[in-house]
């Protein structure tokens, strides 16, 4: 019985992704048609290498998204220690709860005033500091929480045995914080690369990163160029997750 469900429950979680792949390679799918009356992978071929411009959003979407991750891990990293020392570490928790009070779209609208101010607005450098600003406060409550008694006992203990600060960071913190290092990596990476109404909102449309291709692809009523958008915007973070849980599991194990 549990194997059945399971296998119900596993073809349920598969059908969008299959949707997905199916209508990417349709030749033709016309209502009330079940299934495409031809597939192929011409859609691909010229989806990929036309002006679609689906191949450079798939680029500036990976650029943008590990910048911000690297960047956001490893300010949460530092930031999280010196906050959680800090004997005003709850006022700053509470502080950087802040951005998630409203929803990423009001939130752009609020920061879009200094953007356009510092000519920021419609640029790659004004999208990858404005998903810094969301996402860095996220990593640094991760972070918070990580940079226990264990951790500074560490620390000290390595300081006492004649280390340097940087022999504790290299040779013990960093190693130790790997798991929580490559969480708060994908996860960043994840919401980075997912982000819509951040980017649309100060990008003004001029930073066509894959979300926001794949919206206008559905405006313009093309789904077939929607669905291969949807398929590379869906199936790398799809094999990462994959990646990060077979790294999590072997390390806990």
């Amino acid at each position: 019985m549990k194997k059945l469900l399971l296998a119900i429950f596993l073809t349920l979680l598969a059908i969008p992704f299959a949707y997905l792949l199916l209508l990417s390679l349709a030749g033709n799918w016309r209502y009330p048609k079940l299934l495409p009356e031809t597939l192929t992978t011409e859609n691909w071929q010229f989806a990929l290498t036309s002006g679609s411009g689906i191949g450079g959003s798939l680029g500036l979407s990976v650029l943008l998204s590990t910048g911000v991750a690297l960047f956001v891990t490893t300010g949460g990293f530092v930031l999280g220690k010196i906050i959680a020392a800090h004997t005003q570490r709850a006022l700053f928790q509470v502080i950087a709860y802040l951005p998630y009070a409203f929803s990423p779209v009001i939130y752009a609208y609020c920061l879009q005033f200094f953007f356009l101010k510092a000519d920021l607005s419609g640029a790659f450098a004004g999208v990858l500091l404005a998903q810094i600003l969301l996402l860095l406060p996220f990593s640094i409550l991760l972070f918070t929480s990580h940079w226990d008694d264990r951790l500074s006992a560490m620390e000290q203990l390595t300081l006492t045995l004649g280390g340097s600060r940087r022999d504790a960071w290299r040779r013990v913190l960093i190693p130790v914080s790997r798991q929580a290092l490559l969480t708060a990596f994908f996860q960043s990476f994840l919401l980075s690369w997912f982000d819509y109404g951040l980017t649309s909102v100060i990008g003004l449309g001029q930073v066509p990163t894959l979300s926001v291709l794949v919206w206008q692809f559905i405006g313009e009523t093309n789904p077939y160029f929607a669905a291969i958008g949807s398929c590379l915007l869906i199936f790398p973070p799809v094999i990462l997750l994959f990646i990060n849980k077979k790294i999590v599991l072997r390390e806990t194990v």
